[in-house]
């Protein structure tokens, strides 16, 4: 069904947007890991909604519950399960969706795939679940930290055709938390507010890229052929919604590079294997080099607006549709944290998963 994700490190979510609640159950955290609900709290308030005048104003505290899995403050290594309480849902808002097909979202396909689908908000297709892997990258990232000192940080790159100077090396979080649109480049981001407040009063939507690095991540992460590094941050970021592509290092610019521009050079530093540049954004052959880890992913523009659309209902006849409710006009600020947690669950179940081999040599 596609609602776990990881191996030695897994995750399950559950929950609809406008049911009673969403959460994950974390599975395979090693014990004795000082974990709290206020570790959760400052991932999940960074992504919660209402947040600021960029943002769906729907008025969801987002707040965590831990219900198993840790004991006086401490993972037991059992299962934990994390829970946040649906408290502003508002179902009558999607009823004129019943009989009709949004644009561009779940709504045809998943009623497809299923023979049902609850039209109350996109139901499992929506954002809300994303609680889930933000709650379980929490944890994620506390694992890294804390056992090989990696530090994720994610921020806006681009929205629609504005464009952030940003130097992945240096970027600091108090740099990306600084504005309600996580961009770490003070006039860039200023635009990109201005753009998104025009789209909010004309009733459109824009989209944009979001890039993210990991540092200090340890050579040998990772697996030749099926299992790559870069393949499973590809999966791992490109089952967000929203996501319309993701590229690793130089990416696509890499093509408009001879093999003599693009190798990176080692030499040794520090009693390190090094690399004097970093176009394999920090993996080679499918495993991290030691080196910053660096991609980016495009998310497209929020597919609800509130402008009149042409629309097929249930029946197979040609209508109009108009929606109603909350919703973001551009889904970067609150994606960072959600791009964040996806990349820190890839690498905390790399990280395990070479713990693993490492034990058995």
């Amino acid at each position: 069904m596609g609602n776990t994700f990881g191996h030695t490190f897994r995750i399950t979510t559950w929950g609809e947007s406008h049911g009673g609640g969403v959460g994950v159950v974390v599975d395979g955290c090693p014990p004795r890991l000082e974990l709290s609900e206020t570790d959760l709290q400052t991932e999940l308030d960074r992504r919660r909604p209402g947040q600021s005048k960029i943002v769906t104003q729907r008025k969801e505290s987002d707040t965590a519950h831990i219900l198993s899995g840790v004991f006086e403050g401490r993972t037991l290594g059992t299962p934990i399960s994390i829970l946040v309480w649906n408290e502003d849902a508002k179902p009558e808002a999607y009823e004129d969706f019943k009989d009709k097909y949004r644009p561009s979202h779940a709504d045809y396909t998943f009623e497809k795939k299923y023979g049902i689908r609850d039209h109350h908000g996109g139901g499992r297709a929506s954002a809300r679940e994303t609680i889930g892997r933000v709650a379980g990258g929490a944890v994620a990232k506390k694992i890294l930290a804390e056992q090989c000192g990696v530090a994720i940080a994610g921020y806006v790159r681009r929205i629609q055709n504005i464009s952030a100077e940003v130097d992945p090396s240096t970027v600091r979080m108090q740099q990306v938390e600084s504005n309600i649109v996580r961009c770490p480049d003070a006039r860039a981001a200023e635009q990109m507010i201005d753009l998104i407040a025009q789209m909010r009063k004309q009733g459109d939507s824009v989209g944009g890229i979001i890039e993210c690095v990991a540092r200090g991540v340890p050579a040998g992460l990772g697996a030749p052929v099926f299992d790559k590094l870069e393949a499973d941050l590809a999966k791992g970021v490109m089952s967000i919604p929203a996501t319309k592509g993701f590229e690793i290092g130089s990416g696509f610019a890499g093509t408009e590079m001879t093999g003599s521009q693009h190798n990176d050079p080692f030499h040794a530093r520090c009693g390190k294997v090094r690399t004097r540049t970093n176009h394999s954004g920090g993996i080679q052959g499918g495993i991290s080099n030691g080196e910053d880890i660096v991609l980016r992913v495009a998310f497209k523009p929020t597919a609800t607006i509130m402008m009149e659309q042409d629309t097929v209902d249930v029946h197979g006849k040609n209508v109009k549709l108009k929606a109603r409710g909350r919703h973001d006009p551009c889904v970067l600020p609150r994606a960072v944290p959600i791009v964040e947690a996806m990349v820190a669950l890839v690498l905390v179940d790399h990280y395990l998963r070479q713990k693993t081999v490492a034990l058995n040599d």
